[in-house]
Parts: structure tokens; C-alpha cells; sequence
């Protein structure tokens, strides 16, 4: 048993990239779409974690915009899994007081897939126990482009000075710009970079990453990284001494 983690310790933002689900299936020699499968059963095990650990916001990188580049029939199916996932979950998930949102290029997605995305974020709309985020034909530089494309619009509308643009500004346009920006990213399967995941967003995110394959991730190793964070001296920028500084004028108040 795992002593509860303070109230400081406990990441709000939990952005995870679910890798391994392929290599999982293979090392079974079973098609890759059984890994798949096994990873949606990981998704509701890190939702349970979650809500259990009073995490407010888990951003889930399900397929990149470069996954379309990915076999054709491979994309089927999991176009067919996502469709039949939405369809089977989001009533549980409005049970449980999770809101369910989408963050990418909706337009390359089927009508029918479509309608059941905005069905589940009008659906779930009202809850706040968790935001839950599905990036789902995101890339982060796709993400930092349109946000960029806002704003130019805005310039030659004549509603804002080119002077006026700093980095508030673009972060306000940028995905996810109602949430904290994620305190702890989670990559699984043994590979240690972002690839394109909420590039503008992770500044100053604590990295993690495990060799474990998504669809084997459990409660175990998601407490590992908890308890790896909780360890950490988040620094921003700042000197140890700083941060040290402001924990004593902030225990004094």
C-alpha cells in the first residue's frame, strides 16, 4: 500500500502518450488491433486512478495527426474502435462526473464520428471531477500554427495590433488554454520523446517515462510516477534558493 500523497504532490494535469499497443499484440503474436483493444481497458484503469487521486485534468494522446500515414486497414479499424468506444462509454463517464473533450483536426474524421464527439462533449459538458481530453488528429505544431492563424486574422481585421501579440496572447489560442498546463507527461513504452504531443503546452511539464507497454500500464506504475514527481523540485526558471524563499513567505501568510 502506497501512503496518500499530499494535496501538493498530487499532479492536476496528467498528459500521457499511450504507446506500445502494437508491440504488445506482436510480442502475443495477435493482430495489432487486440492491442488496441487491450489499451481502451488501460484508459479506464488511468480514469479510475485518476478520479481516485482527485487529479483534475487527463490529457490522452489517442492518434496523431501523423498516424494517418499508418496502414489503411489499420486506420479502419481504429476509426471502428474509437466509434464503438464512444458508444459504450460516454454514458459511464457522465455517471461519474468525467467531461469528455476533443483537441484536433475534427475534419478528417467520418460524419457519423464526428456527431458522436460532439455528443459526448455536449453530453458530459457539466462535469468537473475530471477533464478528460482525447487529442485525436493533433500534432502540437499543428497546434502552435493555428493558434498563430488566429491571431493573423485578427491583425488583418483589424481587431488587434501586431504589437499587441506576446505569449499570453498565443496561449489563449492554443489547445487546452482553459486548464493548467500538464504537471506530469507520461510516455509508455520505452521511447523518450514528445513526438508532436502539446509542444507549446509542456514547457515546463515534469517528463516520465517507463518501458512498460500502454496496454499492461495499471495503478502500480502510474503511482511510480506520482511518487517521482512527488520528489521533484519544480523550478520554473527560478533558483532551488528562490522556490525555497517563496515556500517560507507562503507558510507564513
Amino acid at each position: 500500500m502506497h501512503p496518500e500523497p499530499s494535496a501538493a504532490a498530487v499532479p492536476r494535469h496528467i498528459a500521457i502518450i499511450m504507446d506500445g499497443n502494437g508491440r504488445w499484440a506482436q510480442r502475443r503474436l495477435r493482430p495489432r488491433m487486440i492491442g488496441h483493444r487491450a489499451g481502451a481497458r488501460a484508459v479506464n484503469r488511468t480514469i479510475d486512478f485518476c478520479l481516485e487521486k482527485g487529479v483534475s485534468a487527463l490529457t490522452l494522446f489517442a492518434f496523431s495527426s501523423e498516424n494517418w500515414g499508418r496502414p489503411q486497414e489499420e486506420v479502419d479499424a481504429l476509426m471502428k474502435l474509437f466509434l464503438h468506444a464512444l458508444d459504450r462509454e460516454v454514458d459511464e463517464l457522465q455517471r461519474r462526473g468525467v467531461q469528455v473533450r476533443f483537441i484536433g483536426d475534427r475534419s478528417r474524421f467520418t460524419a457519423p464520428l464526428r456527431e458522436r464527439m460532439a455528443g459526448a462533449e455536449r453530453i458530459t459538458a457539466a462535469n468537473s471531477r475530471l477533464v478528460l481530453s482525447i487529442a485525436a488528429s493533433y500534432g502540437g505544431r499543428q497546434d502552435i500554427a493555428l493558434a498563430a492563424r488566429a491571431l493573423a486574422e485578427e491583425v488583418a481585421a483589424g481587431r488587434l495590433q501586431p504589437q499587441q501579440i506576446d505569449e499570453a496572447l498565443l496561449a489563449s489560442r492554443i489547445a487546452l488554454a482553459d486548464l493548467p498546463a500538464p504537471d506530469l507527461f507520461i510516455r509508455t513504452g520505452g521511447d523518450t520523446r514528445i513526438s508532436n504531443f502539446l509542444l507549446w503546452q509542456l514547457a515546463y511539464t515534469e517528463l516520465w517515462f517507463t518501458e512498460t507497454l500502454w496496454p499492461e500500464f495499471d495503478a502500480a506504475v502510474l503511482q511510480q510516477a506520482l511518487d517521482d514527481y512527488a520528489g521533484r523540485e519544480r523550478r520554473f526558471g527560478l533558483t532551488s534558493a528562490q522556490i525555497a524563499d517563496k515556500a517560507t513567505e507562503a507558510s507564513s501568510a
